[in-house]
């Protein structure tokens, strides 16, 4: 199994395909390289190379000592973005593609707002804009914040991508922000230092984020699109496999070939 040292700690990652544009997969915030299980091999098929990799203290990444702790400091957001630079030198990298789902959209945007000729397009799905309240309130209003509480079927899962620590972790990540912080979260100062072609996904009937956020996060991107599914929850990728896709792939290839109109409104709900 790959894995690099970044700081001092064993990162995991895989790369898929032979193609030579490179899609970046970053999972959300309570997950691992496994979220991506049903829908990579779609993007290799459409000829990208895949690269995807567990974050510190996600999946088989090392934790460190100190990751609980780290995981609510100020560090948090910006060693992030450092922990993603770092894999593309590593992996050799040109721009690419990046494509985040909820916590990992926090990270493509702030890499794209800091390394704006490194990244061709950005993707951010169910990924929050702001918040109206504190993040530890929001948390506590919206999810279940013990492991032992989850459903059956959501344990196994969380079991699944971190093994003996599943319990630890979730409630850590149930109770805190991760990428969003336990304050007040606004991503829309960053936005306007996004360069690239950017597509904002969102679901339309999410238990965590309402899809009005949506319409700020896109019109705040200088070359925002906006995708809505319909009758989607939170995980788009999940519930909406086809559409994920299908929104990701023909968004990349309007970039690819000159024809994103991202300057001009452009809202699609997808059927």
């Amino acid at each position: 199994m790959p894995f690099t040292e970044i700081k001092g700690l064993k990162v995991y990652y895989e790369v898929h395909g032979e193609g030579t544009e490179t899609i970046i997969l970053l999972h959300h915030g309570f997950g691992c390289i496994k979220i991506w299980k049903g829908i990579f091999g779609r993007f290799i098929d459409a000829g990208y190379r895949v690269v995807m990799y567990d974050r510190r203290g996600f999946g088989r990444s090392e934790d460190g000592r100190d990751f609980f702790d780290f995981y609510v400091s100020d560090r948090f957001r910006q060693e992030s973005v450092d922990e993603l630079r770092s894999m593309k030198l590593h992996l050799g990298i040109g721009p690419c593609h990046l494509v985040g789902q909820c916590e990992g959209g926090v990270v493509g945007i702030d890499y794209s707002a800091r390394y704006p000729e490194d990244v061709k397009s950005v993707v951010a799905a169910s990924t929050q804009c702001y918040s109206m309240v504190p993040m530890t309130q929001l948390n506590a209003e919206r999810l279940v914040m013990n492991f032992t509480d989850l459903e059956p079927r959501l344990r196994a899962k969380m079991i699944d991508w971190h093994g003996e620590m599943a319990e630890a972790k979730y409630n850590q990540f149930a109770r805190c922000g991760g990428e969003y912080g336990v304050d007040y979260f606004d991503l829309r100062p960053v936005l306007l230092k996004v360069p690239c072609p950017a597509l904002v996904l969102y679901p339309d009937r999410s238990s965590i984020f309402y899809v009005e956020q949506a319409v700020d996060f896109y019109r705040a991107l200088p070359k925002g699109e906006l995708a809505v599914f319909p009758k989607c929850g939170h995980n788009t990728y999940e519930q909406r496999p086809d559409d994920y896709v299908r929104a990701v792939l023909d968004f990349m290839k309007r970039t690819r070939e000159g024809e994103n109109q991202a300057n001009r409104p452009s809202v699609s709900c997808l059927a």
